[in-house]
């Protein structure tokens, strides 16, 4: 246990494990984003009230639910950071926040899409549609205000409880649907779920996609990151040696 959590908590150990995932974790992306598509898009069949306008969904669940995780994952990482004093979570937190805040976008975007011929407008004040908005502006306070303090200890200490008292948040995304009256429609995903298998195995491949696709980006995030911040340690000069 010692042994791999080294892998995940020392710059070095940290850089070489993110250096063999990587293309692993590439492949497996390219293979899950192709059959998501792929599947999603040309054979699953149309939707017998929405007809072709509900393929909007390989984008939008899968966007919405890493909105959700990668807060969750930053939240967890606030906790380590403080409790734990990890420079690793610390970065986590922080080159997590860009990813986390472009997913949330994306699926607000792309719920106005799908709202508008189903709901006959590009927005409304639903409690659903409300608190993502809500998560939104939390991604970027986060941003905001790590940008705003200079000194790193306070910057981490305080964007790290921002983060946790945020995370409050998360649940009521999740459950809105079913506290109040909303127009958004209930979870697809369920332990029973109410979609069709042709339908929702693409819907899978496409949300494994976009997390893996968070993973890439946050490791490559990481390895820059540690190279620059472990510049005038001799394993970066052995780094820069193999690169060239």
């Amino acid at each position: 246990m010692l042994s791999w959590s080294k892998h995940f908590l020392v710059p070095k150990y940290c850089y070489r494990l993110s250096e063999k995932l990587l293309p692993w974790l590439t492949f497996v992306w390219i293979l899950s984003l192709s059959y998501g598509l792929i599947a999603g898009l040309w054979f699953a069949p149309a939707d017998y009230q929405q007809g072709d306008g509900f393929r909007i969904i390989y984008v939008h669940v899968p966007a919405a639910i890493m909105a959700m995780a990668v807060y969750s994952l930053m939240a967890i990482a606030a906790v380590l950071s403080l409790v734990f004093r990890l420079k690793i979570a610390a970065l986590v937190m922080s080159l997590s926040a860009p990813i986390g805040a472009a997913f949330t976008f994306l699926a607000l975007v792309t719920g106005s899409l799908w709202g508008k011929p189903m709901w006959g407008t590009w927005w409304i004040w639903d409690a659903r549609l409300t608190s993502v908005l809500i998560l939104f502006f939390l991604y970027l306070a986060f941003m905001a205000l790590r940008s705003a303090l200079p000194e790193e200890k306070t910057r981490d200490q305080i964007s790290a409880w921002l983060l946790i008292i945020g995370f409050i948040n998360i649940p009521i995304i999740h459950y809105s649907v079913q506290w109040w009256n909303t127009l958004h429609q209930g979870a697809s995903l369920k332990w029973d779920p109410s979609i069709a298998p042709s339908m929702l195995y693409p819907l899978l491949a496409m949300i494994l996609a976009f997390a893996l696709f968070y993973a890439l980006i946050l490791l490559q995030r990481l390895q820059t990151e540690l190279l620059y911040r472990e510049r005038k340690n001799p394993w970066v000069k052995e780094v820069i040696d193999e690169l060239s």
